[in-house]
């Protein structure tokens, strides 16, 4: 049931918007209805902050499905939309807030509202297909920052965490988990740059996800001891440091598509002696944990809203006269009769002997036949021959009309 404050919660967030909302808005954007559902888990009975979060969820979820940019969304606090709390591009601004419905089972609360937006007249066509994304293990760089608890393997549990916050945008970048296994990312993120093609296309390949997500933890360490206003009942509190990076990659053109870092402060409540188990609730209800887990949410979102517009391309896996198969299939939302085209990869050598990657766009285009899960088959239109053709070679979606 809708409850006064939550209205005057709705309220007050319509009014910290609206202002902004009319300003930008011109003849190239139109009004839009979206409903969004906005979950959140009730932590230590308090249902005020799952319900600010649910909200929060529900309204990033509208806006990126809307086209807006969404750069960073914060935590709402107290049911009041503080300065900068959400920061929009122009691409989308919210003009109406209408509850749906609010349930809540066990721990869980559940937000539903429909939120009239003015979004761009120009959608992104490639939002209708999905792209795939293998989320790998994170790099723990400073191995001596876990000694504090012994969380050696946090890294691991925290890409586990943000493979589970992506697949529950539901949106058009579908998290593929690679996290199980270590990987060495030190020159992705090295000013050189200087990483591995083969290393890209590996993953690529085996995890059948044609983008990368890379990340490494630069900070883990506890930083001055706080006073005993925090938890007197302890002899040692401590607030400790977390900063992570992320790359992303296109594992057909290795090309570098998005970075962002993000950092955070929290309380670590646990005693300096103990061992902490890394995938237990005691760790995930902590303040550290909530507040890793606030920019897993964070940065789930920012890599949907950075991918919205990503083509969905695959490879050819095989040839046999003019059949291709491709490894795009229904997963990816293809229809039969969908249309792509085909390029070529190749590499340009710059003056200072740098190679950089380089897709040619052929003239030859081909349509869906088979349709199967991951993969389908497709034939060159009117049986035209496909001269130079050749198994790697990337496949593009052209057209939006499956038929």
């Amino acid at each position: 049931m809708w409850s006064t404050s939550m209205s005057t919660f709705l309220s007050s967030l319509f009014a910290g918007v609206t202002s902004a909302a009319l300003l930008t808005f011109s003849a190239s954007t139109f009004a839009q209805w979206f409903e969004s559902t906005g979950h959140a888990q009730i932590q230590n009975g308090d249902i005020s902050s799952a319900k600010s979060a649910a909200i929060k969820d529900a309204i990033t979820q509208a806006l990126v499905f809307s086209g807006a940019r969404v750069s960073s969304v914060q935590t709402l606090v107290d049911g009041v939309l503080t300065q900068d709390q959400l920061k929009i591009s122009s691409h989308g601004e919210i003009q109406k807030i209408e509850l749906v419905s609010e349930q809540r089972q066990n721990d869980q609360f559940a937000i539903t509202l429909r939120l009239d937006v003015f979004a761009q007249t120009e959608q992104c066509p490639q939002s209708n297909f999905n792209k795939f994304v293998a989320v790998t293990q994170s790099q723990l760089v400073h191995r001596e920052h876990a000694l504090m608890g012994q969380i050696f393997d946090v890294n691991k549990a925290i890409s586990k965490k943000l493979f589970s916050a992506l697949q529950s945008t539901k949106m058009s970048a579908l998290p593929v988990a690679y996290y199980n296994k270590a990987i060495n990312v030190d020159n992705y993120f090295n000013q050189q740059h200087d990483y591995s093609n083969a290393q890209l296309e590996e993953l690529s390949a085996r995890s059948n996800a044609q983008y990368v997500l890379l990340s490494q933890i630069t900070n883990l360490a506890p930083s001055d001891k706080l006073n005993n206003d925090y938890a007197f009942w302890q002899d040692e509190t401590y607030q400790r440091s977390y900063t992570i990076e992320f790359m992303l990659f296109d594992g057909t053109t290795y090309e570098q598509l998005w970075q962002n870092s993000y950092h955070t402060q929290a309380v670590w409540p646990f005693e300096k002696t103990a061992i902490v188990d890394v995938n237990s609730d005691r760790f995930w209800q902590s303040p550290f944990g909530q507040s890793i887990s606030d920019i897993n949410q964070t940065a789930s979102y920012d890599i949907q809203a950075a991918m919205a517009c990503f083509p969905t391309k695959g490879k050819i896996m095989h040839m046999e006269n003019n059949k291709l198969v491709i490894n795009l299939g229904k997963d990816h939302g293809l229809k039969k009769g969908q249309l792509l085209s085909i390029a070529h990869h190749n590499y340009l050598t710059d003056a200072q002997g740098n190679t950089m990657p380089h897709t040619i766009t052929t003239l030859n285009t081909i349509m869906v036949e088979q349709l199967y899960k991951q993969s389908a088959i497709a034939v060159s239109l009117n049986d035209k021959p496909l001269p130079g053709v050749q198994i790697n070679d990337v496949v593009e979606i052209v057209s939006q009309d499956g038929k």
